[in-house]
């Protein structure tokens, strides 16, 4: 009975550590981008190469997911309090949202219900095996990259807290 047990554990901790693992976001701090192109809401045309020169936060997110919809708040306050501020070296700061979805209403109500006033929003339809998010190995929402600059990753999954810590540091004295 004891030998059934133990094989037990290491089973549970294996399948613990392989989804742990297999969640874990592609990319870490300083990493480059892995550029892309894709449709905003508005239905203009976007690149992240066009971010070039700015601070952005990429939010991968859903309309159907609880605790990205507990945290658009706490983005939507990040973006007003730090959108329009004067950084050093002339930069400035925005967010890129990535909707995981099936649903394009849905996507563009829970944007409205939200507030979520930024204007680069993607929605990717085929939810985990859309090409975005297969492109940065997302595989859990909410994931987020806040990306200098340069295009080089400088926080994974940070709290909203950390993000307006950098930004902090960023703003001309």
């Amino acid at each position: 009975m004891k030998k059934i047990t133990n094989v037990l554990f290491v089973l549970i901790v294996l399948c613990w550590a392989g989804c742990y693992f297999y969640k874990m976001p592609k990319f870490s701090d300083g990493e480059s981008v892995q550029n892309f192109n894709a449709t905003l809401i508005d239905g203009s045309d976007f690149n992240t190469k066009d971010l070039r020169g700015t601070i952005f936060l990429l939010d991968f997110w859903g309309s159907w997911c609880g605790p990205c919809r507990k945290e658009n708040p706490e983005l939507v306050s990040l973006y007003n309090d730090y959108n329009n501020r004067e950084y050093e070296n002339d930069l400035s700061f925005e967010i890129v949202s990535v909707a995981i979805e099936t649903n394009e209403a849905r996507w563009k109500s829970a944007i409205a219900k939200d507030a979520l006033h930024w204007k680069y929003h993607i929605v990717q339809l085929d939810r985990f095996k859309s090409p975005i998010a297969t492109q940065y190995g997302v595989r859990e929402i909410p994931t987020k990259y806040l990306i200098n600059e340069k295009g080089v990753i400088i926080g994974v999954n940070q709290k909203v807290s950390e993000i307006r810590q950098y930004l902090d540091q960023q703003l001309k004295k």
